[in-house]
């Protein structure tokens, strides 16, 4: 549920998990393509709970893309965190694994979606011939 592989170099396929990051509004907090490992956050809601305090929650997500012989293996981890304040200044927070298997379905279909338009892209730009002429 948490990996799946794709039939492209491995940094195609982490250029394409970067970008689908961006584009479910995750805030990219460290990418690094030797190592494979993307980690990223959601933006934070804040909730005034009565008699509580406060209530933030976001969600945290990790990726780590690596090259298996002519295939890329992406493996996705999402984790929803909770914390809580309150005027006195205690503080409360707990992560929870997201386990449903929708959500990582969803991110591999985007991701196998923008691997597929940069190959494409990639593959007309090498066959379309140059626009310049000589001389100029």
């Amino acid at each position: 549920m948490q990996a799946k592989e794709f039939n492209t170099e491995k940094k195609v396929a982490f250029q394409s998990t970067l970008s689908v990051f961006q584009d479910l509004g995750y805030v990219i907090q460290q990418a690094d393509l030797e190592t494979g490992f993307i980690t990223a956050k959601s933006p934070t809601t804040n909730t005034m709970v009565p008699f509580v305090g406060m209530s933030m929650n976001d969600t945290k997500a990790t990726a780590f893309v690596e090259q298996l012989g002519a295939k890329s293996k992406v493996r996705l981890n999402f984790v929803a965190s909770h914390e809580t304040s309150n005027a006195y200044g205690m503080k409360s927070s707990q992560d929870t694994p997201v386990e449903d298997p929708l959500i990582y379905q969803n991110a591999f279909v985007k991701i196998q979606e923008a691997i597929f338009i940069r190959s494409a892209n990639a593959g007309a730009s090498a066959q379309s011939p140059s626009l310049t002429s000589p001389g100029k």
